[in-house]
């Protein structure tokens, strides 16, 4: 505890380490954030397939990779945090997972590296780990890269919608900032993994088939974007009404 002055308490005391309400809020909202992001990244390298009936592509077979699943919580975070701790604190957390992200891919890299002893039971042959971490690693690298970028034009994107509306339609904000985001994140991680990197190890890569899995992704993602729409809604509930936090006023703002 530490004591301090004030004119009202001229002993007051606190505790130096505390954080408010709000800055924890911020701690577990970046902690979702960027665990989502890692997840994202390790189980990308599974792909998924559905054969479908109305996709226009590939003979109505509809694929992605499973990182798909847990990325989207990323969409709205992106947005909760700019929409209440500010431009900078939203980019603080996307710098910093991808810091985390670059990290744990650097880590892979050297567990691949180190010497494996197998016949322990329950521990991975080096085959095995090689067939998960080792194409995971390419993947992996394209989509930090791909995320960076995205987020960054998103966080830019949620401001000047804001401005335009002067803080009226959140939902226009919100899916409008992530649909037009996600198209470059899906172009660029696509076009990295299954083209340029395929390229750069001299395999012979099809770029029709890097765009039908960007345009399978950009497609996915606008329509997860949209459908998580009143998740935006209710995420401000919850911080207004259980923690107090008001959204960030841009000047000509109305509301």
């Amino acid at each position: 505890m530490a004591t301090i002055q004030t004119q009202t308490s001229p002993n007051l005391e606190i505790n130096p380490h505390a954080f408010s309400r709000q800055q924890l809020v911020y701690v577990w909202l970046a902690g979702v954030y960027i665990t989502s992001l890692l997840l994202a990244n390790i189980v990308g390298v599974k792909m998924f397939a559905f054969q479908t009936t109305w996709w226009p592509l590939e003979d109505g077979l509809l694929m992605h990779t499973m990182g798909m699943l847990p990325f989207p919580i990323t969409f709205l975070l992106t947005d909760l945090l700019n929409e209440y701790y500010g431009k900078k604190a939203a980019r603080r957390v996307a710098y910093i997972a991808f810091s985390m992200a670059a990290l744990a891919w650097v880590l892979i890299w050297v567990s691949r590296a180190l010497p494996t002893h197998e016949g322990i039971p329950g521990t991975a042959t080096k085959d095995a780990f090689e067939i998960i971490f080792g194409g995971a690693s390419l993947m992996y690298l394209a989509s930090i890269v791909a995320f960076l970028c995205g987020t960054l034009i998103d966080i830019v994107l949620f401001g000047v919608f804001k401005r335009l509306t002067r803080g009226r339609f959140v939902w226009l904000r919100a899916t409008g900032s992530t649909v037009i985001s996600q198209l470059f994140d899906s172009l660029i991680i696509s076009l990295l993994f299954f083209y340029v990197f395929q390229l750069l190890e001299g395999n012979n890569p099809n770029l029709r088939d890097a765009i039908n899995i960007a345009f399978t992704g950009y497609v996915l993602k606008f329509l997860i974007a949209v459908a998580m729409t009143p998740g935006i809604y209710l995420g401000r509930y919850i911080l207004q009404r259980s923690f107090g936090l008001k959204p960030i006023r841009l000047p000509g703002m109305t509301v």
